[in-house]
């Protein structure tokens, strides 16, 4: 059997990752895609009060379990299946429902610290990261969290100033130097996905 191919897809929280992984698939209907996001994978903290959970640093690389993202993404590598942990945003801790997924021709993986751990990264065959000014990105995040997590504006305030902004100068934005196309998402991207798309091919061609 032949290597699926595996993209990876990182840049700053609300930056248009999701956007370009939408525009990436969504021109490749023929072949078989599946996406793994990075955010399933944080660590359960169902012991912890909510209280206690909401005081953990999510952008720091230590809240993700990348041991078992990595030996999901070698499972799907070697063709095998996967029972996907799904992580719930509301309560800041693991969800119940796991998610089977199987391997496919194309892997994508997709969040803020994809490229952060040199194990995920040297798997990758295209990496990917996506920029965008940082006020646009701060007032996509205070949206989002508002009307998909619950939060309020003073909850989002205080986690972007505290650990948001200052983590992702410290461990995302210098990922960027691994990424082999870098993409400004302040405007219209058609371009590079279309770029992205093109070697794709190229790849799956040869």
């Amino acid at each position: 059997m032949e290597k699926p191919l595996v993209i990876a897809v990182a840049g700053g929280s609300s930056s248009g990752k999701t956007t370009v992984v939408n525009k990436i698939t969504k021109n490749l209907p023929l072949f078989d895609i599946v996406v793994i996001k990075h955010d399933d994978y944080y660590k359960d903290q169902s012991e912890m009060t909510i209280e206690e959970r909401r005081k953990v640093n999510y952008d720091h690389p230590f809240a993700l379990d990348n041991d078992l993202f990595y030996n999901h993404i070698t499972m799907l590598l070697n063709h095998q299946q996967i029972e996907k942990p799904t992580y719930d945003f509301v309560n800041l801790t693991r969800a119940l429902a796991t998610e089977m997924v199987k391997s496919a021709k194309i892997i994508i993986l997709e969040g803020i610290l994809v490229l952060e751990d040199a194990r995920i990264r040297d798997l990758a065959d295209i990496k990917i990261f996506v920029e965008a000014d940082d006020d646009l990105r701060f007032i996509r995040r205070m949206k989002r969290d508002i009307n998909e997590r619950g939060r309020t504006i003073d909850q989002v305030i205080d986690q972007y100033l505290t650990t948001v902004k200052p983590m992702f100068f410290a461990f995302v934005k210098p990922t960027k130097r691994y990424a082999d196309i870098i993409i400004p998402n302040d405007y219209s991207h058609d371009v590079a996905v279309d770029i992205i798309n093109a070697k794709i091919l190229s790849i799956l061609n040869k």
